[in-house]
């Protein structure tokens, strides 16, 4: 006879789908960011302002860079509960995850967080402050490569928590260079 799943392992499920969700968002952010010639020049992105693949790259690297950092926040808020730390206020959950090593500290995801959210600027045309931006997203993207890196390497070890699947956890190794 089949038992239903317990809410504990209901819990653990979701956390191995939420991990498995951070190494997709990572290999589809990276294989984007790998299809441009990085820095990108203002006079580049003005001389093809109307290359439809160049601004779909764009918004999907936009895209990505926020899902991964979303993504990558519910599994450490979700994780912080099945560690039994406080998860009431996500600025508790990110310093015990400076504490244990996982971020490298609450102003790097802070800059990560606002950079991320100057995209809410959907129709800026100033080309040099697009270049910035998509430069420092491109800056900023082995920062969240690292922090999901160790993410998922503390819920490994701590909480005995992997992927439900493999499918992305190779390239996701190599793309977090753990």
């Amino acid at each position: 006879m089949l038992m239903a799943k317990t809410a504990l392992e209901l819990q653990k499920q979701h956390l191995a789908e939420l991990i498995q969700a951070i190494q997709r968002c990572s290999y589809f952010l990276h294989a984007s960011s790998e299809k441009l010639d990085w820095p990108l020049g203002a006079d580049l992105l003005a001389a093809k302002k109307k290359d439809v693949g160049l601004f779909e790259i764009l918004a999907a690297i936009n895209e990505r860079f926020a899902k991964l950092q979303d993504t990558l926040a519910a599994a450490m808020r979700h994780a912080s509960l099945l560690a039994g730390e406080p998860s009431d206020n996500f600025l508790k959950v990110l310093s015990f995850y400076e504490k244990m090593g996982v971020i490298e500290s609450l102003e790097v995801w802070q800059l990560c967080r606002a950079t991320r959210n100057l995209a809410a600027h959907d129709y800026e045309t100033d080309y040099f402050e697009i270049a910035e931006h998509f430069n420092s997203l491109y800056e900023l993207s082995p920062t969240l490569y690292r922090t999901a890196g160790r993410f998922v390497a503390y819920c490994r070890d701590t909480l005995a928590i992997e992927a439900n699947a493999d499918d992305f956890s190779l390239d996701f190794s190599a793309i977090a260079d753990i």
